[in-house]
């Protein structure tokens, strides 16, 4: 059993890490549900019920900021309406046909022909698109780093 518990762990921390690349799978919780398998299987002895909270919290945070980040970066940057749409719709292109960098390209561009769509100068349209760019670039940061954090922990606590 314990061998199998072992496996999953892995596979979903991998397959975790691939989802936040690839954002086909849920990345972030992926990673969370070893942590948790984890605590189920070993208990307080290897994982507190605190760090469990924790990297609850995080993840929950993470998948948050995926949604949140890129808006209010547009937002700060006063982007319009059709900007954001425009952006939404780059990014699934980008996921869809060019996995797993189509998402920023097509989020930047998307948003760049959204701005030029509603009126805007060119430089207003490239700042919002660099903004929603930033925006998930910083996000898929948080969340690979917090992917990676969960897997190394899960690793160090099997024994």
């Amino acid at each position: 059993m314990d061998i199998l518990f072992i496996f999953i762990g892995i596979i979903l921390n991998l397959l975790g890490i691939i989802g936040i690349l690839f954002p086909v799978l849920p990345g972030i919780i992926l990673n969370y549900i070893p942590i948790i398998l984890l605590y189920i299987n070993r208990g307080e002895e290897q994982i507190d019920f605190a760090t469990l909270l924790v990297f609850g919290v995080l993840s929950i945070s993470a998948v948050l900021l995926d949604y949140i980040l890129p808006i209010l970066e547009v937002k700060k940057f006063g982007a319009s309406r059709k900007g954001l749409w425009c952006s939404i719709i780059g990014m699934i292109i980008g996921i869809l046909f060019f996995p797993p960098f189509g998402m920023f390209f097509g989020l930047f561009l998307g948003s760049i022909i959204g701005e030029l769509w509603s009126g805007k100068e060119s430089s207003q349209a490239f700042k919002a698109g660099l903004a929603t760019f930033l925006g998930s670039f910083t996000s898929l940061v948080f969340k690979l780093i917090l992917a990676i954090t969960m897997a190394i922990y899960f690793l160090f606590h099997l024994s």
